[in-house]
């Protein structure tokens, strides 16, 4: 409302919800999301409403969310799944195009950190917000010659500590971008300790920036757009076409904190261990 010159700042709470008003923004959502946004949207907006101004009759706007409900069409993911030693290829693929490269610096260290990117979140899917948020020295660490990924349970979804190890073959990956691209990225300045800078000013990417990066680099190294959440989907597929015997593999991976899966299986299906039994699967997969 604001964008398009509707909005009465001096209105009550919730007095601009009218039918008048939602017309042109349910337009605009479905000329540019999908239906099941759509109606997500229009839900949130009633409660919204109704949390803010309990007396307001939302009865119509109610209705309307029923009917959108009913068209709504989840789109399938399985037209985006990428098993993992796929991305995993294609990230250290564009780390060796960035060493050949004859681009520009940035260019080639833009390159080198979204392979490494692509590589390190195929092989430990965590949740983007961790991902993102990478520091080196506190969660991304170097131990006896390894690099691990440390999270507390004060940063995990599951409220537990998340520790992997990150198998040997990306060490090669790693030391590159630390050691050449990474300070390329920083302009020769003390850099930050975040792991991911960004091109435009060696500052910390965020959330947003990873995930732009990651989706247009799957999308133009493997021809679909595979965002971060989609690793996730990637990783567990993988553990079940490659290890049906161990049918508790993808909850390890995933870090779920479902009780009906992982208080049972916890013993066998931690981070750790998983970790260290899934980088060996896309080890063997991937450089056989």
């Amino acid at each position: 409302m604001e964008r398009t010159g509707r909005l009465d700042r001096q209105a009550a709470a919730a007095a601009q919800v009218t039918p008048e008003n939602l017309d042109p923004y349910l337009t605009e959502l479905q000329s540019r999301v999908g239906s099941v946004t759509v109606h997500g949207s229009i839900y949130k907006l009633r409660r919204t409403a109704e949390l803010i101004s309990p007396s307001i009759n939302l009865g119509w706007l109610s209705e309307l969310e029923k009917d959108l409900a009913l068209v709504m069409q989840p789109r399938s993911k399985f037209d985006r799944l990428v098993l993992t030693e796929v991305l995993v290829e294609a990230g250290l693929t564009l780390m060796k195009e960035a060493e050949l490269s004859a681009r520009g610096d940035i260019k080639r260290a833009c390159t080198a950190r979204n392979g490494l990117m692509v590589a390190l979140l195929a092989v430990h899917p965590i949740r983007l917000k961790n991902f993102a948020g990478l520091e080196i020295g506190r969660s991304f660490v170097d131990i006896g010659n390894s690099w691990w990924i440390i999270l507390t349970k004060q940063e995990t979804k599951s409220r537990r500590p998340d520790e992997r190890r990150v198998p040997d073959f990306l060490s090669p990956a790693i030391h590159a971008y630390l050691r050449w691209y990474r300070p390329v990225l920083a302009r020769g300045r003390h850099p930050p300790a975040a792991l991911w800078l960004s091109a435009n000013d060696g500052s910390p990417m965020n959330y947003d920036g990873v995930e732009h990066a990651i989706s247009e680099t799957t999308r133009s190294a493997v021809g679909v757009n595979v965002c971060p959440h989609l690793f996730r989907m990637a990783g567990a597929s993988t553990a079940a076409i490659y290890a049906g015997d161990m049918p508790h593999l993808g909850s390890g991976i995933l870090s779920h904190s479902d009780p009906r899966v992982t208080d049972e299986h916890y013993n066998f299906a931690s981070s750790v261990n998983a970790g260290k039994v899934y980088a060996e699967i896309i080890r063997a997969e991937y450089l056989e």
